[in-house]
This record gives structure tokens, C-alpha cells and sequence, in this order.
């Protein structure tokens, strides 16, 4: 069965309010459940990341002060949100559930995370509505327990996973590859070791094109033993964050060709949502359940 980390967002009075954009973490579980594609028993509940594996992977400085909510001004506008104990748990929870997404893909082939996709967070700072980096935070669990030894980080948000590039450089393990907008945020770039930047208003078949000339030669040449997707819907057209102009099939396809040859070589994949500000959340959700009917065509 596949398996889903619920986002906390989800079973708090927030959702019931259906508030953009937090309205999507409530409204894609309802979605799959009720059209069918996942079950409720599909769901499950992370517990919160222990202060050891934030700082596997995060500076114990930067953690105490998230964890005593003493992050001065400047730090929280980067990221933000302005802290409290409430959104220090949802991020350790969302990052659990990230590490927990590894354990099952590793016995069924997938598992996704209804949130996620951190990848602005840094080693000691974070920024763009990220605080931690739940895939580097999942890819070291991987390394320290159970023997991987080359990761694949595919990252198709449209802007530049630079936290996960910064935090993953001294790792020749890990693999970043970030196919993303060449004049989005982040205006500074990190460096992946495979970044593809795109012009703005990139059309389906371009789009495509470009992911399928690069994505095969890696698989072939990598030969990873695990892969993390960050599978962000802000490539569609219309969004209000992203200037490309993917359609919402072509986005599906993205997707297809990502689990295709995750499944076709037998690689566990885990899968974050990353971002999605569409102003029409009908679309939000339909771009991301795409992701999820995509995922359990492939490994249910």
C-alpha cells in the first residue's frame, strides 16, 4: 500500500477554515480519499523530529534558537513567518514524516509526503517559508542507517533547491539535480551538481524536452539507490509565484516521467509536495493529486 505523511495542518481548526494557501493540506487528503485514490488507512500520523537528528543535519546554534523562539527579526522575515512553538512542531513533524517516507519506500517501492519539500532551508538559516530541510534531513537518515550510498535529490519546483545544494556540496553521496526558474527566486544561486535553468514562460514541450534529455542520462550514469522528488506544482501556468507555463497535464507528465524510471529500476522514491500558489486552489489540488494518482498507478 502506499503510503502518506499527513501534513499537521490537516487535523487542525486551521483547515477547517480552508485558508489559501494553507487550504491545500486539508483539501488534497479529502481529495484522494473521496475520488478514491488513497484510503484513509493510507495516512499516517509522524511523531516530531528528535533535537539529535535536527542537528545531524541543521547547526545546534540555529536549533536552539528556533527551539527557544528567540530567532532575532531579520531571520524570521527571511524565512517568513513570524515563530512560535506551533509552527517549530508542524516543521519537526513534516520532516519526520520525510524520514518516515524513506522507511516505507524502502518496503513498497514509494511513499509521499503531503507537505514538504523544504529546500530553502540552510545549515543554520532558513528562508522561503522553509525553517528545516526535511530531504536532507531524510537523505541522512538513509546514510547513517541503512548503508545508502548514492542518493538522487530530483528537484522540480521551480525555484533552486539552494538550501538542499548548500547543505549536500561536501557529499559526494548525495546528488543534487534543480531544473528551475533562471530568473526566480532565489535571485542568488547555490551551486547543485546539475542545475538547469529555464527562461520564463517555458511551454510544455520545451519543458519536457529539456527534463527527458537530462533525467535519463543521470539515472544511467548515477545509478542511485535511492531517489528524493520534490515534485512543487508552482510550474503551472498561472501561478502566482512561478512564471512558466506548464498546463496541468503537463505537469502530469513531469511527474510520469519521474516515477517511470524510479519504478522501471526498481529505485525507492520519496516524494515531497513542495510548492503550489496557483490563485486557484482548484488547480493547486488538481496538479498535486496528479501526483498522488500517478504514484499509486505505479506502486499500489
Amino acid at each position: 500500500m502506499l503510503k502518506v505523511a499527513w501534513d499537521p495542518i490537516y487535523h487542525h481548526p486551521l483547515a477547517e477554515n480552508h485558508r489559501f494557501p494553507m487550504a491545500k493540506y486539508s483539501l488534497l487528503p479529502e481529495q484522494l480519499i473521496h475520488e478514491g485514490t488513497l484510503t484513509e488507512e493510507a495516512f499516517f500520523g509522524p511523531d516530531m523530529l528528535t533535537e539529535e537528528q535536527i542537528i545531524r543535519t541543521h547547526s545546534p546554534d540555529y536549533w536552539n534558537n528556533l527551539n527557544m523562539l528567540t530567532l532575532d527579526g531579520k531571520a524570521q522575515r527571511k524565512i517568513g513567518f513570524p515563530l512560535s512553538k506551533q509552527l517549530i512542531d508542524r516543521e519537526r513533524t513534516i520532516c519526520k514524516g520525510t524520514i518516515e517516507t524513506t522507511e516505507f519506500a524502502l518496503q513498497n517501492g514509494c511513499s509521499m509526503n503531503i507537505a514538504g519539500g523544504t529546500h530553502h532551508a540552510f545549515y543554520d538559516r532558513g528562508e522561503g517559508f522553509c525553517i528545516l530541510n526535511d530531504i536532507v534531513i531524510g537523505a541522512h537518515h538513509l546514510l547513517d542507517f541503512h548503508g545508502i550510498t548514492k542518493i538522487l535529490v530530483v528537484d522540480l519546483d521551480v525555484h533552486q533547491g539552494n538550501g538542499t545544494a548548500a547543505l549536500t556540496q561536501k557529499d559526494d553521496r548525495i546528488f543534487t539535480f534543480s531544473m528551475h526558474g533562471a530568473k526566480n527566486y532565489p535571485y542568488h544561486k547555490e551551486q547543485s551538481n546539475l542545475d538547469v535553468p529555464l527562461p520564463d514562460f517555458v511551454n510544455d514541450k520545451e519543458y519536457l524536452r529539456i527534463l527527458d534529455n537530462h533525467i535519463n542520462a543521470l539515472f544511467s550514469k548515477l545509478e542511485p539507490e535511492f531517489v528524493f522528488y520534490q515534485s512543487g506544482v508552482d510550474v503551472i501556468k498561472g501561478d502566482k509565484l512561478g512564471r512558466m507555463n506548464l498546463s496541468i497535464d503537463g505537469c502530469k507528465r513531469r511527474d510520469q516521467m519521474v516515477f517511470e524510471l524510479c519504478h522501471k529500476n526498481e529505485i525507492p522514491v520519496a516524494v515531497s509536495m513542495g510548492g503550489g500558489y496557483s490563485p486557484h486552489i482548484r488547480h493547486i489540488i488538481e496538479a498535486h493529486a496528479n501526483t498522488f494518482r500517478l504514484a499509486a498507478h505505479f506502486y499500489s
